[in-house]
């Protein structure tokens, strides 16, 4: 097998050959369809050879110079490396890349701010938040005291003067901004003024576009913010893990609320392939593909107007095209089944004020990053557009509909046969 393998897959084959099917037939699944999911992307081979490394062997709880175990050396020097990265990158005083997640990282970043039972002022879930903002099924939802914002009803964008009044109303200990399903630019200068305004920290969840902020294509909020969480895959294209970055008067506080509060020994082999996403966010060619997944998904959205999928918002200014199906008579669960059966993958999704519960859903969500890394360009996520539009109006159910679906999975092979995901030599010996 050649360099996406690594050397040992031949053996992987021999041990447990129903682990080696799965991962081949993961590959061919990348390969053969449309990966639209906003929080994917393919990472390099050297990523990954990072993470299929040896370093996952190592045991390295602590910090660099302060391990608890022997024999960290090369640990140390891989962590070293990727926060001085990210420090580099983002312009960040202080940078802990330890989180397993963005969730991981944002529970730290709770625990480093504010106490159980404190007011936390975030974005509602169903308006675009995400779950550790404050839902009542996760941590941040039964361990604090959440306060959600929302977005207007008219411009579906978020209401600044709201965030304010209840800012003022509720006195949070943290506000957060950031969201997972909200495709506009959001303003930190303002949730900064809101929050000095009322003694509060703020907090930025950047998982979803921390890597265009990366890339220079939208600004960034290291400047704003007393706390900085992501993720490092996503449009950063790195491994899957979180990343905390800080002000150097709250580095403390953050390193104790990761290790030892929330969490134990590091994974070393992680942290590397972060190190080495990261010294790949830092090259000019990123700079420009950051650019490029925002007019792509400009396109898909300027795409998926032209089929009668209204865009929430208007627009995105991201990574992601937010629709509305109400006017095709199409609910988010039926689209994205419909999408699958066309090789499209994307998710369904709620939309501000949806009246549909959360597991139906009026809209779905799309993502550039994967097909921007792919090589696709504007004409591309117009024809895309094109095809999703066609797979969301087809039933199944009828001969036409059916016809209509294996007719969009045949234009989505040629597609992706021209755009390939890893090249072949990629792949194979």
């Amino acid at each position: 097998m050649g360099t996406f393998w690594g050397p040992d897959f031949a053996a992987l084959e021999r041990g447990d050959p129903e682990i080696a099917h799965v991962l081949l037939a993961e590959v061919e699944r990348q390969r053969s369809g449309l990966q639209l999911i906003a929080g994917e992307n393919f990472t390099s081979t050297a990523v990954l050879a990072a993470l299929g490394s040896t370093l996952a062997n190592k045991y390295a709880e602590g910090y660099p110079g302060e391990r608890y175990y022997g024999g960290c050396g090369e640990a140390d020097h891989a962590e070293r490396l990727a926060v001085e990265r990210a420090r580099e990158l983002f312009g960040a005083e202080h940078v802990n890349v330890q989180p397993h997640s963005g969730a991981a990282a944002n529970l730290a970043a709770y625990a480093a701010l504010a106490e159980p039972g404190d007011p936390v002022l975030a974005m509602e879930l169903s308006h675009g938040g995400h779950l550790t903002h404050g839902s009542r099924a996760n941590f941040s939802g039964k361990w604090f005291h959440p306060i959600g914002y929302r977005v207007t009803a008219d411009t579906e964008q978020i209401d600044y003067d709201e965030v304010r009044d209840l800012a003022r109303a509720h006195r949070p200990k943290v506000i957060i901004c950031g969201a997972t399903a909200y495709p506009r630019l959001i303003d930190f200068a303002a949730f900064r003024q809101i929050a000095d305004e009322v003694g509060a920290y703020l907090m930025v969840d950047a998982a979803h576009f921390l890597g265009l902020v990366a890339g220079g294509a939208i600004p960034s909020p290291v400047p704003h913010a007393d706390v900085v969480t992501c993720t490092t895959h996503k449009v950063l294209r790195g491994p899957r893990g979180g990343m905390i970055l800080c002000r150097a008067e709250l580095a403390q506080r953050i390193d104790k609320a990761v290790f030892p509060f929330s969490q134990g020994g590091p994974m070393m082999h992680v942290i590397a392939a972060k190190a080495v996403a990261l010294r790949e966010a830092a090259q000019p060619a990123f700079r420009t593909y950051a650019h490029q997944v925002v007019r792509n998904a400009q396109a898909l959205v300027a795409g998926l107007a032209a089929e009668g999928l209204r865009p929430v918002s208007g627009g995105t200014d991201t990574h992601l095209a937010l629709a509305d199906l109400r006017a095709v008579g199409v609910t988010g669960r039926a689209a994205e089944a419909r999408c699958e059966l066309a090789r499209i993958t994307l998710n369904k999704n709620a939309i501000p004020y949806d009246p549909e519960r959360p597991a139906v859903t009026s809209g779905i969500r799309a993502g550039s990053p994967s097909v921007t890394t792919q090589g696709m360009r504007e004409g591309e996520m117009r024809q895309i557009a094109g095809l999703i539009g066609a797979a969301v109006r087809s039933d199944p159910d009828t001969t036409a509909g059916a016809a209509r679906l294996a007719d969009a999975a045949d234009e989505v092979a040629g597609l992706v046969r021209r755009f390939p995901a890893y090249g072949r030599q990629e792949v194979m010996a």
